[in-house]
């Protein structure tokens, strides 16, 4: 199937007054009002058009993707599984033995996947999940982070390095996204869990992004952030975080950018540096539920000066961000340098280009397959390969 460049849907009249607002404030950030027109895209005439091809399927909602070192895909399903496709995307494996109970229920389940830096010598695979309280917590549920050595179809040494604390009751929000630092810590984005108050609070890991040893411990240099006079959390590396489902480091600066879910409304791309606060739930370009009108977004929108502003939203209307990769391969040349962002809600793989840190076009892609892009990774060949969350999910390829 060729891809083709699609407009942003149009703006709704009630929301007339909002844009003229946005619009004026993007004068001076003009990232504010970004997708709300239509954007050009530039494509080399002289590179080959990428084409999406299906490559794997017979999946149960698929949430997370590695590429092991002989290039077969490590896939988590939504449901508890974890399986590995062929290179060739021929062959699905049984599930493997060994991994943790999770609670498979609304937004929870097994999440993401990523590999130990030193794989070849230390075969860890790392699992986020929503795991189930018991005693004081039976009924409850956090994101935890648990590793295990692959060797054959089972990890074995299986041990939960990290909970989110508290575990709390309810479905919702548990994020969340691992990806290995440059030295060798491991961020996890996590969700707020549908609760608004925590991801201000430094005393829980609701709403942050921890960085932690990949033993659990804290990280040694995380900013030293403090609450009530006191130390806050050592793991705590930003705040203020809705719903991190997209995490990726900057292939130059190393940084960490996000992809935030937003309420009615105000999904977010940020760079998720120490010790900073992105303003959840005190500011948002989104609306709360019930509240779709004009002028209301929470805390009138704008975060800064008190908050970070995001680097782009999408607005009135969410597109739900799920998966994020920049594309840094030569095998599509026009696409090199530009950052992609999976859409659950919004069924779609948007491409942001940029001009430094700032989001400079953006331009959804594959609308017409009507999918919810769960994840989306650049391959070893140079490919980009995304998993469509659905009961019959499947891996597609992109590829010249």
């Amino acid at each position: 199937m060729k891809l083709t460049r699609q407009s942003i849907p149009p703006k709704t009249a009630s929301f007339t007054r909002r844009q003229a607002v946005l619009n004026g404030l993007a004068a001076v950030a003009p990232w504010l009002g970004a997708g709300t027109a239509t954007l050009t895209a530039r494509h080399s005439h002289a590179a080959p058009t990428p084409q999406v091809q299906p490559f794997a399927q017979g999946l149960q909602q698929p949430w997370g993707l590695a590429f092991l070192p002989d290039r077969r895909l490590l896939i988590t399903q939504k449901t508890g599984a974890v399986v590995i496709v062929s290179a060739d995307g021929r062959q699905v494996s049984a599930p493997l033995e060994g991994v943790p109970a999770v609670v498979a229920s609304g937004q929870g389940g097994l999440l993401d996947v990523c590999l130990d830096p030193d794989f070849d010598r230390e075969p860890w695979v790392y699992l986020s999940y929503a795991e189930p309280g018991s005693g004081a917590e039976a009924g409850k549920a956090g994101t935890s982070v648990a590793r295990g050595r692959l060797r054959g179809n089972r990890l074995h040494e299986v041990e939960v390095i990290f909970r989110q604390w508290p575990k709390v009751s309810g479905s919702g929000h548990f994020g969340c996204r691992l990806v290995f630092r440059r030295d060798k810590t491991l961020f996890v984005a996590l969700g707020e869990r549908q609760l608004k108050t925590p991801a201000q609070d430094l005393n829980t890991h609701l709403g942050k992004v921890v960085r932690i040893q990949r033993d659990g411990s804290p990280a040694r240099d995380n900013p030293p952030l403090r609450t009530g006079g006191q130390p806050a959390k050592p793991e705590l590396w930003s705040y203020g975080h809705r719903n991190p489902q997209g995490a990726a480091l900057h292939p130059r600066t190393g940084e960490l950018w996000l992809t935030e879910h937003g309420p009615q409304g105000g999904d977010e791309v940020n760079i998720a540096r120490a010790a900073q606060n992105f303003g959840w739930p005190e500011r948002s370009y989104g609306c709360d539920y019930g509240s779709f009108r004009s002028g209301c977004e929470i805390g009138d929108g704008r975060h800064a000066p008190d908050y970070v502003e995001p680097l782009t939203t999408w607005v009135p209307r969410s597109i739900g961000p799920s998966g994020l990769c920049f594309y840094d391969a030569a095998l599509i040349p026009q696409w090199r340098g530009n950052l992609f962002v999976g859409a659950l809600a919004g069924r779609a793989l948007w491409r942001l280009t940029l001009n430094g840190d700032t989001i400079v076009e953006r331009e959804p892609l594959l609308q017409s397959l009507q999918e919810r892009i769960r994840d989306v990774r650049q391959g070893p060949d140079g490919a980009l390969y995304l998993l469509t969350d659905n009961s019959a999910g499947r891996v597609l390829r992109i590829a010249p």
